[in-house]
C-alpha cells in the first residue's frame, strides 16, 4: 500500500475539488499523517471518504470535512482555541500545527487517553488535553476560535459568548440526514455573523442540548 499515492489521492481528489484550496490546509495535510490517527483495524480507511468508527458512538470525520473546518477557521499562530471532542486526536493535531494553543475535551476517557499517546509521538507542547462533557460550555475562558468535533441540533449560546470578539466558531447544526456545517463569527460584542458552508450529516455531540419540539 504506497501511503504517499493514498495521501496524493484524497488531497487532490476529495479535499481540494472541495473548495479547500488554502495551501496552509492543504501542505499540512501532508505532514499531519491521518494514518497514524484512525484504529488500527482501519488504516485501510485511512484516505477513503468516509466518516471512520472510533467507538463509544464516536466517528472521525472524513478528510474533506477536516479540512474545510480548518480552511474556515482561519487560524493564526496567536489563536487560542477550543476543541470540544478529541476523538481520534487527529482534527486536534491539525488545529495545533496552525494555532498558539489547543485545549480539547473528550468525554469519553478511553478516546482521550488514545489520542493522548498519538499526539505525544507528535511532539505537539500547545495542546491540553482534558476529560470531561464539554457538550453546551467548557470553563469561562474566552477563545479566538472554537470546534464542535459532534454535531448540535442548535449552537450553544454559551460558546458563542466564549468568543473574542473576531472569534470564529465552526459548528455542524441540525438534525440528520440534513445538517449544515457553518462558522459564526463574533463581529462585535454584542453582534454575530453565521456562514453556512455545506450540508453533510456526522455524529451527534453526546449530551448536546436538545431543542423545544412540538408534539402533536
Amino acid at each position: 500500500m504506497n501511503l504517499e499515492q493514498l495521501r496524493f489521492n484524497m488531497i487532490e481528489q476529495q479535499i481540494r475539488p472541495w473548495d479547500v484550496l488554502d495551501a496552509k490546509v492543504l501542505d499540512l495535510l501532508k505532514v499531519v499523517r491521518r494514518e497514524q490517527f484512525v484504529p488500527a483495524e482501519s488504516k485501510a480507511l485511512a484516505f477513503m471518504d468516509i466518516d471512520i468508527p472510533l467507538g463509544h458512538g464516536v466517528t472521525m470525520w472524513q478528510p474533506k470535512i477536516e479540512a474545510r473546518a480548518l480552511q474556515a477557521l482561519n487560524l493564526k499562530p496567536t489563536d487560542n482555541v477550543l476543541e470540544v471532542g478529541t476523538g481520534s486526536g487527529h482534527f486536534t493535531a491539525l488545529l495545533a500545527k496552525l494555532a498558539g494553543q489547543v485545549t480539547s475535551v473528550e468525554i469519553v476517557p478511553e478516546l482521550s487517553a488514545s489520542a493522548a499517546q498519538t499526539l505525544v509521538a507528535h511532539h505537539l507542547g500547545n495542546v491540553t488535553l482534558q476529560v470531561g462533557d464539554a457538550a453546551n460550555q467548557w470553563g469561562e475562558a474566552e477563545y479566538d476560535a472554537i470546534a464542535l468535533t459532534g454535531s448540535v441540533p442548535m449552537v450553544p449560546e454559551a460558546y458563542k459568548n466564549q468568543l473574542k470578539v473576531g472569534g470564529r466558531l465552526f459548528a455542524i447544526v441540525g438534525d440528520s440526514p440534513a445538517m449544515q456545517a457553518q462558522v459564526i463569527t463574533r463581529v462585535a460584542v454584542d453582534k454575530f455573523e453565521t456562514k453556512v458552508l455545506f450540508e453533510t450529516s456526522v455524529a451527534p455531540l453526546k449530551n448536546a442540548t436538545q431543542p423545544q419540539r412540538f408534539v402533536f
